[in-house]
């Protein structure tokens, strides 16, 4: 079920709807996200299809007339897939796969099929499968065949029952045996997390694709994965960090997402518990998309889902060196070009007077990299300093101009 796929991109359209609560420009945004998460599973997208409705439609999310505009093009232009923004209830999906007879997947499907091509360990690949069979468990149809071997033996299928039945029983079990697994995992997990003592822990977060990787990378000197697609890494990856003369453990995490799946959440659960007992959060954000605010708010939200809001934070306002877009007027800070605009600049701007200490950088390039480290030295001090009191040997090593020196070399 989670072999990795050789894809020749195959083409697709995808779908959408402006309701009372997603309005025309938020869809936009959505569609963009979601052609660039057909593109990661590796699909071409050929065109969109949008609709205003008050609320979806129950029986095929979008009206009749708009389903069957859309049947008529993928026939015409040979598409063999059709990918809707949100996801769809188990009835929506059986009556668009009869109606159009094509393959027919949701945001939440397209997310969980990106997982499996990612998953890497085995670890994330049970958490990927878990999240996969929760899905499909409530979407069986009569065109599923089997999972997997049909369980044998004489006895073993009750009187009467039915094939989809017997697939739903192997879903179940294998979903109780994946849970079980999982546990066990989680336990070894959190005996290692113990393990590191009162180091402490620093965690990056933040919204897919925003440059975690690159960053970790920069700041432990590692090998992490890092690529310009959407969950480029799904493991957790724990390196030891000294900055200075102080050592700290930096999480890299799987990147969040909007309508992020309620199974990955739940399947997740482990690298959001790196999350929930971290010391410090490292909020990085992808500054040059026009979507920032956003990612920023969506994030928050899944950090308040599973209590970690409250802990001290640092926000990194990551791709300074890529950021653009057109001059509205005078007044506003809003240049046409990078160039245009200091450090000096970003720090009078609102980003830098939130509630956080901010810092503004390129992980690419290293920009700005010295006041970085030096804000999360400050950081994870306060934090050593209450664990050990009287560690004091440590206070003026920012304060020293050829350390801030090497630094900039560096």
């Amino acid at each position: 079920m989670l072999e990795k796929k050789q894809h020749s991109y195959e083409k697709a359209v995808l779908v959408g709807v402006v309701t009372q609560n997603q309005d025309a420009d938020k869809l936009q945004e959505y569609m963009d996200e979601l052609e660039f998460l057909a593109h990661t599973a590796g699909a071409t997208i050929d065109r969109r299809f949008t609709q205003n409705l008050t609320q979806p439609d129950p029986k095929t999310f979008v009206g009749s007339g708009k389903a069957q505009e859309i049947k008529e093009y993928v026939k015409e232009n040979e598409i063999g897939t059709i990918i809707f923004d949100d996801e769809l209830s188990p009835s929506q999906l059986k009556n668009l796969e009869k109606e159009i007879e094509v393959k027919i997947l949701d945001r939440t499907n397209l997310i969980l099929d990106i997982f499996a091509q990612r998953a890497q360990t085995s670890y994330a690949r049970t958490q990927v499968e878990l999240a996969q069979y929760q899905y499909l468990l409530p979407r069986l149809s009569k065109m599923w065949s089997h999972l997997d071997k049909q369980k044998g033996g004489i006895g073993m299928r009750g009187p009467g029952e039915t094939e989809i039945e017997t697939d739903r029983r192997i879903i179940r079990d294998r979903i109780s045996l994946l849970k079980d697994k999982l546990k066990i995992i989680d336990k070894q997990m959190a005996t290692q997390r113990n393990n590191r003592g009162k180091v402490v822990r620093a965690a990056l977060v933040g919204y897919t694709n925003v440059g975690k990787s690159t960053l970790m990378n920069a700041i432990s000197k590692s090998d992490v994965f890092a690529e310009n697609k959407l969950f480029a890494t799904l493991d957790t990856t724990v390196r030891k960090v000294v900055i200075g003369n102080l050592p700290f453990l930096l999480t890299d995490t799987v990147g969040f997402i909007r309508k992020l799946p309620t199974q990955l959440v739940e399947s997740f659960k482990s690298t959001l518990d790196e999350v929930r007992e971290a010391d410090l959060l490292i909020h990085v954000v992808d500054i040059s998309h026009e979507s920032f605010e956003d990612h920023i708010e969506s994030v928050n939200q899944i950090l308040m889902e599973i209590n970690a809001h409250q802990k001290p934070m640092i926000m990194i306002f990551n791709k300074i060196d890529d950021f653009s877009y057109e001059k509205k007027d005078e007044d506003d800070l809003t240049p046409s070009s990078s160039k245009n605009v200091s450090l000096e600049e970003w720090k009078r701007t609102w980003m830098a007077k939130s509630k956080h200490p901010a810092v503004f950088i390129s992980a690419l390039t290293k920009e700005n990299f010295p006041e970085m480290k030096r804000l999360v030295y400050d950081e994870v001090m306060k934090i050593h300093i209450s664990r050990f009191p009287y560690n004091d040997f440590l206070f003026e090593y920012f304060d020293n101009d050829e350390d801030e020196a090497s630094e900039k070399e560096d």
